[in-house]
């Protein structure tokens, strides 16, 4: 029997051998094929992952250790592997620190932590990571340290020996009645008083100058103050002094940044002042591809692609359309950003940039129906503009000009004008012309007369309800009449009558008023 148990436990270990190895080579199969014969045996077998699968280099663990009674944290750093169980480190910290292995209690990650688990499966991977320990007290009443443990131990041999003594035979003592022995009791150690402040997340004191949880990097409580009493110990005063050079890099480089914000921005403004940005270093021209140095390159402010000012050139003299386009192009993309008037300027010569204008202004008032030509006499001004628009500010000789009117009346408005016109028809021939224009328009409906002022009144482009510049009288276009009667606006009694009895006011009414 006891031989047929060894042949079976021998054969046992051979095939657990095996499948460790089959396992750690990656054979499948052959792992697949011992286990089954393993477990035919029924043969109680415990499986361990080997420590060589585990990182090798050691790390070094954060600790915070507390007992049962004192209130006081003891921060204490422990090089440790990752593949190291529970229970060896329970046994490391007994030999290094005196602490029984039975007392102590490990709490890793909000979790108590069992003898056979690694400190791997417990998310310990690199130095700094954090641990736990609570020391539970031998016996009630009194905290379990190293110091005490070895007080205990010394108390416990004393009385092994007064029990000796008193047991003693009396022969043995020459005749004397036994003495009595009385061991000193070692006093009870002084509660040593917190100082520092309590983390609120991880429970451990913090020395009162710190400005956050040494264990978990908590911010301390506001309004905590340090005692004035307190004098740091060479460690904080070096921490602090670190700290104190770095506020004073992080203040350094915050100026640096503010200086360099504001030469920034007066360079930007320099640029701004500038018609055109130049280019201050070497470039290729995205149009000839030809090198171009630093200085006579320019920058497009709209798009900021670089140029050399030939090619800019070329590109606004042979411009057929009144905006000229970016030259940049290739297979995936076309620019269509516009070249501003100040830099178009500033690439050409006085005679060239009359031409352009000329041409400009030709192509605008070909191409465009709500084109409009600034008055001032021999101005190359213009814009398109809109339902909404009445007034036009030219860029070039920087007069107000009124689209309604056709003209430039400063410091009047469209019935001051209009009525000195009338006064000045008869002598001056500029204003008999634009009396004549402004009658015309009236004759073929491209303007009416106000039925509240009697002024001038064009309607530009949208539906066929407006309103008087001057006394803002609402106007229907097509009826040529106040939209609403005596009464004010709801009154249809006089109006246009627009939509009274589901009725438009006229064929021709757009139904939008």
């Amino acid at each position: 029997m006891t031989s047929e148990s060894s042949l079976n436990l021998k054969e046992v270990e051979e095939l657990a051998n095996a499948l460790g190895e089959a396992i750690s080579s990656g054979e499948k199969e052959e792992a697949a094929r011992l286990s089954q014969m393993l477990s035919g045996l029924a043969v109680a077998v415990k499986v361990n992952v080997d420590k060589r699968a585990y990182p090798s280099d050691s790390i070094k663990l954060k600790v915070g250790v507390e007992d049962g009674q004192s209130e006081m944290g003891i921060p204490v750093s422990v090089e440790v592997s990752t593949n190291m169980t529970i229970a060896e480190l329970k046994d490391k910290f007994s030999q290094d620190h005196g602490f029984n292995a039975t007392l102590q209690r490990w709490v890793i990650g909000k979790r108590l932590a069992g003898d056979g688990e690694t400190l791997y499966s417990h998310g310990i991977r690199k130095s700094g990571d954090q641990a736990f320990l609570f020391i539970r007290s031998d016996h009630a009443g009194a905290p379990l340290t190293r110091h005490l443990q070895q007080r205990e131990e010394e108390q416990q041999r004393l009385d092994r020996i007064v029990e000796t003594v008193i047991l003693m035979p009396r022969g043995l003592q020459a005749g004397a009645p036994p003495p009595i022995v009385r061991p000193k009791v070692p006093p009870k150690p002084a509660v040593v008083p917190k100082r520092g402040w309590t983390c609120k997340v991880c429970t451990f004191v913090n020395k009162p100058t710190r400005p956050g949880c040494e264990m978990c990097t908590e911010e301390r409580p506001v309004g905590y103050q340090v005692p004035e009493t307190y004098k740091p110990d060479e460690e904080e005063i070096q921490r602090m002094h670190q700290e104190e050079q770095a506020n004073q890099i992080y203040t350094e480089v915050l100026q640096a940044e503010a200086v360099q914000r504001e030469r920034n921005f007066l360079e930007l403004l320099q640029t701004d002042d500038q018609s055109i940005v130049p280019c201050v270093q070497e470039l290729e021209c995205l149009v000839c591809m030809c090198p171009v140095l630093p200085g006579e390159g320019a920058i497009l402010r709209e798009c900021l692609h670089s140029f050399c000012r030939d090619c800019l050139k070329g590109t606004i003299v042979n411009s057929q359309d009144a905006e000229v386009s970016c030259p940049f192009a290739d297979n995936q993309y076309d620019c269509d950003k516009k070249l501003q008037d100040r830099e178009i300027k500033a690439l050409l010569t006085e005679e060239e940039h009359q031409r352009f204008l000329d041409l400009r202004l030709s192509i605008a008032e070909s191409r465009q129906k709500d084109s409009f030509h600034c008055q001032t006499a021999n101005c190359q001004g213009w814009c398109v503009y809109a339902d909404e628009v009445n007034e036009f500010p030219c860029d070039l000789c920087k007069e107000t000009n009124c689209i309604l009117c056709k003209a430039i009346h400063k410091d009047m408005n469209c019935k001051q004008y209009q009525d000195d016109l009338l006064l000045r028809a008869e002598n001056d021939l500029a204003a008999k012309q634009t009396k004549e224009m402004l009658e015309e328009m009236l004759k073929s409906g491209e303007a009416m007369k106000c039925p509240g002022c009697d002024v001038n009144i064009q309607k530009k482009s949208g539906c066929d309800w407006l309103s008087c510049l001057m006394c803002k009288t609402e106007i229907c276009w097509v009826t040529k009449q106040a939209r609403w009667g005596p009464n004010g606006t709801g009154d249809i009694s006089g109006g246009c009558k627009c939509r009274v009895n589901n009725a438009l006011c006229h064929p021709k009414c757009q139904n939008c008023h």
